[in-house]
Parts: structure tokens; C-alpha cells; sequence
């Protein structure tokens, strides 16, 4: 049984890392999805959280573009942690059990603003005050959820950063996020010798996807990958969303 898991450990994460390596982004994502569907967000975080940090400070420091990064997102990385603090119980308080609904709608939420291409504008003198609002309420989502695209993701492309900045941007603001969450996570004590293992076997493989995914960036269309992997994660979010839903309603 121990074995079985690792190895479903090993395919999920080579494929969280392979869509990371195509598009730049996606592997907490698309790992939190696929690990909820046989157990808890918070189960699923305490695998997710090394190799995702690891992953996005080595994609941090890609880029020539830290400074100004900082500069413009300090209130939003600022906020996403105190937000993450503040919302510490999300995972393992009463309302635990219906994480997985919520991750389920929020997966579909992020595929269907991706499908569609909707965007919005932020003018740059009112960054800040957006950002750290935008910030509190991505907080609290990935305390409750462990995922931290939501609505953060459509406020960084709404302030206009180009394309290297934006994957270096989101590195930066998603190693502050998941920093964040390591520190709750082992607060609780759920961080310890026993994720130790699934961990180093899901950042191996991430790294793994990645470099796979890196390596066929340049024979594919990334647009195409992306629109399809989308579609992916609207189906599973809707798949999590529904199944998790009636779990509670049978259980009530």
C-alpha cells in the first residue's frame, strides 16, 4: 500500500512538474487537484509544500527583474502571508472537510478566466492598495485551500508585467505564499518525519517533469498545452466540487 502511494506520489507530481515546465506555472495547482481526490487539502499540502518551495525560488531568482518585482508587489506578498497566519485553523478547524469543495470551485474559477482570456487593468497608482487587498483575500483562500492562484494570479497580469516578469513575479510571490503555509503547517505539527519521504520523492519527480517539460517548451505550442490543461482543470474542479459536496451532504 506504501509503495502504491509513493509511486501515485511520483506520477503526480512528474506531472504537476511537466506543466510547470511548459507553461511556468502549475505545479502546486495541479498537484493540490489531483491529491485531493484521494485525500484532504491539508494532507495533500503537507507533500506539495517543499517541492513547490523549492520549485519557485529556483524559478525566483530566473530573471533580472527581482527588484522592481519587490518594489511593486511588496503589498501583495505582505498581505497573502498575514492573510495565510490569520487563517492558520482553515485546514483542520470544523470546516476542514469542506476544503475540498471550495478547492474544486476555485480550480474551476481559474480554468474558466483562463479559457476565456478575461483580463482586467489596474492602473499603477492604484497598485498597492488593490494589491493588498488582493493579497488578504488570496490569504485566506490558500489557507483554506492550499492554493494561491486565486484572484492573485488575475491581479498580477492586470497591472501589466511582461511575460519573463510575470513567471519571475509569480515565482517571487508563490515561494512568500508557500513559506507562509510551511510555517502554519508545522505550528500544527504536520510537518515531520513522516511527509518526509513523499516530499523528496515529489520534489525529485517535479524536477524531473520540469526539465521534461522545459525540454518539449520549444517542439509545441504552449498556448495549445495550456488551453488543454485548462479544460483539465475545469473538469477536475468540477469533479472534486461535486463529489466532495455530496460526501458532506451524505454524511449530514
Amino acid at each position: 500500500m506504501f509503495d502504491s502511494f509513493l509511486i501515485v506520489i511520483a506520477a503526480v507530481f512528474m506531472l504537476a512538474g511537466f506543466v510547470k515546465g511548459v507553461i511556468g506555472l502549475g505545479l502546486p495547482t495541479v498537484s493540490m487537484g489531483l491529491l485531493a481526490v484521494s485525500m484532504t487539502p491539508v494532507q495533500a499540502l503537507t507533500i506539495v509544500i517543499v517541492p513547490a518551495i523549492v520549485t519557485n525560488i529556483w524559478q525566483t531568482f530566473v530573471g533580472s527583474y527581482l527588484r522592481d518585482i519587490i518594489r511593486r508587489l511588496w503589498p501583495l506578498m505582505l498581505c497573502t502571508a498575514i492573510g495565510i497566519w490569520a487563517g492558520a485553523g482553515l485546514m483542520t478547524g470544523p470546516y476542514a472537510k469542506d476544503g475540498t469543495i471550495v478547492l474544486g470551485v476555485l480550480l474551476a474559477i481559474y480554468a474558466v478566466i483562463g479559457l476565456t482570456k478575461l483580463r482586467f487593468t489596474v492602473a499603477p497608482r492604484d497598485e498597492k492598495w488593490i494589491g493588498g487587498l488582493v493579497g488578504g483575500v488570496t490569504g485566506i483562500v490558500a489557507a483554506a485551500t492550499g492554493v494561491q492562484v486565486i484572484p492573485s494570479m488575475p491581479f498580477m497580469q492586470a497591472i501589466g508585467m511582461e511575460k519573463d516578469e510575470l513567471v519571475q513575479a509569480l515565482g517571487v510571490f508563490f515561494t512568500v505564499a508557500t513559506l507562509a503555509q510551511a510555517f502554519n503547517l508545522t505550528s500544527a505539527g504536520l510537518l515531520n518525519a513522516s511527509t518526509a519521504l513523499p516530499g523528496v520523492i515529489a520534489m525529485i519527480a517535479a524536477f524531473a517533469g520540469m526539465f521534461l517539460g522545459q525540454s518539449v517548451r520549444t517542439k509545441m505550442q504552449p498556448d495549445t498545452f495550456r488551453r488543454w490543461f485548462l479544460i483539465a482543470m475545469l473538469l477536475l474542479g468540477v469533479y472534486l466540487s461535486i463529489s466532495a459536496l455530496i460526501a458532506v451532504l451524505a454524511a449530514r
